[in-house]
């Protein structure tokens, strides 16, 4: 078993590194403040490749792996973690089931531009009364000829302002339950297809949170992705992957809090010395360090048994998203605590990080259904 990246792996480690010090961390604390992701880093990102870096190079992606796509996720996150789960969420939730499951018309149509990060994508399942329970969305789809007729309200939609391609979901018949839930590519001016309010968010609040609303808004049948009824399906897949993505992200917010503090540990001098001397503190950090690196791995292996074609990796996505969204958390509330009162406030980016990690715990799956979602599985014997 080897635990090292590959060249290949390092370099673009190495790259996406640089890119996030020097381009995209000195601006986080404004984008924080302003709500916005400058439209020239999401620019730098597309012409980098990272909206498609597992993505087949005939699509417009650079052919790497989903190891490697993770490896973007921390290392932005680590920067800013809405600049992470901008990509994360493009990528995770919009590319990847248009490469699985949409035809060859669609791919060269849709997943070329999204790979290539001319055109950003967006997921569109919540809604106002259905979160965690999807089945519960009251989204409709109705055939008429050759078009589909979408009528309803979407919640929470990450990418929202900025997204060019929305994955919609809806049901075709909801007398099937979750077997009548269909996917459907909807492009942003669609007649009947608005956006409507932007949320006002705790933390990530660079990353747009929108709602979307549909009113009679007729989108062709060609863009029906995979089968009618195949949408529950397809949403499964999406967040197996989406949440190796987040698990990745909280691991960059940790990473990032404990780097802040080790350093702050070093020059803070209280008591005639630096308070990394005393063992209170030495404790901490060793204790942060430690549960960075176990979630690193897990989220690590997760995304390698997904490029392996593993079919149980679904089990170890939802641990590392379950264990990396509460490293994040325990991380980023010590980082606070060693930095003290200065920790407290926005001259430092602790308070930041420890922001934008709670969401963790929240998207791609609450903590909660992970856990159901692992004791299911280790009921099954899996």
């Amino acid at each position: 078993m080897r635990f090292e990246l590959t060249e290949e792996q390092k370099m673009l480690k190495d790259m996406v590194r640089r890119f996030a010090e020097e381009q995209v961390k000195p601006r986080a604390k404004k984008i924080d403040e302003e709500g916005q992701i400058p439209r020239d880093i999401i620019e730098q990102l597309a012409e980098l490749g990272l909206f498609g870096v597992h993505v087949p190079e005939e699509y417009g992606g650079s052919g790497m792996d989903y190891v490697s796509y993770a490896i973007v996720i921390e290392e932005l996150s680590r920067a800013c973690a809405s600049t992470g789960v901008l990509v994360s969420a493009h990528t995770s939730l919009v590319v990847d089931p248009i490469l699985k499951f949409g035809t060859e018309e669609q791919k060269r149509k849709y997943l070329v531009p999204l790979a290539k990060g001319e055109k950003i994508g967006a997921h569109a399942m919540t809604e106002p009364g259905a979160g965690t329970d999807v089945t519960s969305i009251s989204t409709t789809a109705r055939k008429e000829g050759d078009y589909y007729v979408i009528n309803g309200v979407k919640h929470f939609i990450t990418n929202g302002r900025e997204a060019d391609i929305f994955l919609v979901f809806a049901y075709t018949d909801k007398e099937k339950k979750h077997k009548g839930i269909s996917a459907f590519i909807v492009e942003r001016g669609t007649p009947g297809f608005t956006v409507g309010k932007l949320e006002h968010k705790l933390g990530i609040r660079g990353s747009s949170t929108a709602e979307l609303i549909f009113e009679d808004c007729k989108v062709p049948a060609s863009n029906l992705l995979g089968e009618e009824g195949q949408g529950f399906y397809i949403a499964m897949e999406c967040y197996d992957g989406g949440r190796v993505g987040i698990a990745a992200q909280a691991v960059g917010i940790a990473q990032a809090a404990y780097e802040d503090s080790l350093e702050f540990a070093k020059t803070r001098v209280q008591f005639g010395q630096p308070i990394a001397n005393f063992q209170a503190i030495q404790f901490k950090l060793a204790d942060m360090v430690t549960l960075i690196e176990a979630a690193r791995l897990l989220y690590l292996k997760a995304a390698w048994l997904k490029d392996q074609g593993i079919k149980s990796y679904y089990l170890y996505s939802a641990m590392a998203k379950l264990f990396a969204s509460d490293v994040a958390m325990r991380v980023t509330r010590e980082a606070i605590q060693i930095h003290g009162g200065y920790g407290y406030t926005t001259d430092y980016n602790v308070e930041r990080y420890y922001r934008d990690a709670k969401i963790t715990e929240i998207y791609e799956g609450t903590v909660e259904a992970q856990r159901l979602t692992i004791a299911r599985a280790i009921l099954k014997g899996i």
